[in-house]
């Protein structure tokens, strides 16, 4: 059965391939119509295209489906588009396929990828074949559980749960700095597993680094933040240490990012989670690794804060920077690792330990759970530098994301014998 709602893997890889620009000139309405017709589409999801906020949200949510409506959808499509008027659509796509059908031809491949700029001409072809979102569940909060700890966290109660900003750049013109092929998987999971957790997601494509400042500046300053819980920035770029790299070469300071969604200059998120994850790397030096020594974990334990717990007011004074996680795909002055195809080993890590966790576990318990999965990753690249490579993700913590009781609650969980 499974096959019978397969796409072929280089049907489906150049729908990928040519995504973004897919979901900006796409004119879906009359598409959406003509694949309902053939029998590609159900009247569900056709209700489900139409919720979408804005063409692009709508193109993108249909080139999401697409891949999982069997081997006649490709074909439907493009039908769709010569009729439509589009053709210059279908020839792009039907270019593509030809390139990948080149392309998978069997061959041994690399696992792992890392921006470095002489290496970047050397992964074209890749491992993995399938559509990269849509195929995960997240799994919902029971009663239950919701009851027992709902007071000892942050406020969830909004619909949508919050904004989410993806930025992706992965066709670059700076000087020295190659394309990053992978990019748009990392894109696609995201906003897949973001939406199932109650997120309203916009992603930005390939920015220059003045365009990328204005973009976040507008996304912090967003009224929808005064009537949501929580928010969440993505960034997927080339970066060196403390900054990432807009397409044009010139650098966005991770810290005047942080700036920008702190309590002076983005009251609207007072209070709230700020999650940060960032892909990209923070230097040029590979983690070679070392033979594994298996070890007890020695967590430190903060020294108890005397006195009562502070109530939160309106006028009570917060630090600049409060309430803010940002999780790293690598630590400092390292590479970080990526496949052309599947993406990069940060954010499937990322995505996998959410859809299992999300429902029950606090967002720096899963990170530290994201460093495991990746701590046991290993590349394959015969005959380069990135052969047997490890990496390793960190995150950070502004002012603790927890209140004051759940940190006690998780003090006295760590004292216990």
């Amino acid at each position: 059965m499974k096959g019978k709602w397969e796409m072929k893997s280089a049907e489906s890889e150049a729908l990928r391939k040519v995504h973004v620009t897919l979901a900006k000139q796409l004119v879906s309405t009359e598409i959406v119509h003509h694949l309902l017709s053939a029998e590609i589409l159900t009247e569900e999801m056709v209700d489900l295209l139409e919720t979408c906020r804005g063409t692009f949200q709508k193109n993108t949510e249909l080139l999401r489906l697409l891949p999982k409506r069997g081997p006649r959808a490709f074909e439907e499509f493009c039908r769709a588009l010569d009729r439509t008027k589009q053709s210059h659509l279908t020839g792009l796509l039907r270019e593509s396929v030809t390139e990948e059908e080149a392309l998978c031809k069997p061959t041994q491949e690399s696992e792992c990828v890392t921006p470095a700029k002489k290496f970047c001409s050397l992964w074209r072809v890749c491992l993995d074949a399938g559509d990269g979102s849509g195929t995960f569940s997240v799994r919902p909060t029971t009663a239950q559980f919701y009851h027992e700890h709902h007071k000892q966290s942050y406020r969830m109660a909004s619909r949508p749960r919050g904004a989410a900003l993806i930025v992706s750049n992965e066709v670059f013109v700076g000087e020295g700095l190659g394309h990053r092929p992978g990019g748009a998987a990392d894109t696609g999971v995201l906003r897949a597993l973001l939406s199932q957790l109650g997120y309203r997601v916009t992603s930005v494509c390939n920015s220059p680094a003045q365009e990328l400042e204005t973009r976040l500046r507008d996304f912090a300053l967003s009224a929808d933040h005064r009537r949501t819980d929580s928010c969440v920035v993505v960034l997927l770029s080339h970066g060196v240490e403390g900054a990432i790299y807009g397409v044009d070469g010139k650098l966005v300071q991770i810290h005047d990012i942080f700036q920008l969604f702190d309590n002076a200059n983005c009251p609207n998120l007072q209070n709230k989670p700020k999650m940060f994850f960032i892909q990209a790397c923070r230097g040029d030096r590979t983690d070679r690794g070392v033979d594994r020594l298996d070890g007890a974990d020695a967590p430190g334990c903060e020294e108890c804060d005397a006195g009562k717990e502070r109530e939160r007011t309106r006028r009570g004074k917060l630090p600049t920077q409060s309430d803010i996680i940002c999780g790293y795909a690598c630590l400092r002055g390292t590479a970080a690792l990526r496949n052309t195809r599947q993406g990069s080993w940060y954010i499937q890590a990322l995505v996998k330990v959410f859809t299992e966790r999300a429902h029950n576990t606090h967002v720096a318990d899963m990170l530290v759970q994201v460093n495991a999965v990746i701590r046991d990753r290993e590349g394959f690249a015969p005959g380069t530098d990135f052969h047997r490579c490890k990496e390793m993700a960190e995150y950070s913590i502004f002012e603790e994301m927890e209140g004051e009781t759940q940190r006690k609650q998780r003090r006295r969980k760590t004292a216990a014998p």
